[in-house]
């Protein structure tokens, strides 16, 4: 992929991250995030954090997204942008961190933004080190 066509990918990206992230249910902790991913067939799906009064119920915005990518018939996540309204970037828990490993491969790039659009990117080794893959333990050396 060029860098021009990369560029582009980005910033689709980064405003449907903004848009889910004003979608989001937060009443609890007042914290919205916002996801969207491109996968390998250049769909882009979206996700927003939704919490719940019975507190583990709630749903991250990545594993939103990714939810909506699955059931939309994506498989392989090229892409994902995630956003938050925090000053500092934040990274995705860990839960999410091998939600993201699950649907990613080693070229797949996580692009992490703070209120300010301030950015940091992240392959999924650095998201993920030592981490548990199909991936891994189907390809041959």
């Amino acid at each position: 992929m060029s860098e021009e066509s990369s560029s582009s990918d980005f910033i689709r990206l980064k405003d449907y991250a903004h848009l889910m992230m004003s979608k989001a249910y937060a009443p609890y902790s007042k914290f919205s995030v916002g996801a969207a991913l491109l996968t390998d067939c250049q769909k882009i799906f979206g996700g927003c954090n939704v919490e719940n009064a019975a507190y583990p119920q709630g749903m991250c915005a990545e594993a939103g997204a990714i939810s909506a990518m699955i059931a939309g018939g994506g498989s392989i996540l090229k892409t994902i942008c995630v956003i938050s309204q925090s000053k500092k970037i934040i990274s995705p828990c860990g839960g999410c961190r091998q939600k993201i490993r699950e649907f990613s491969n080693q070229e797949t790039k996580i692009y992490l933004l703070n209120i300010k659009d301030e950015v940091k990117v992240f392959s999924v080794e650095e998201l993920l080190p030592f981490s548990f893959s199909e991936f891994d333990s189907l390809k041959k050396e």
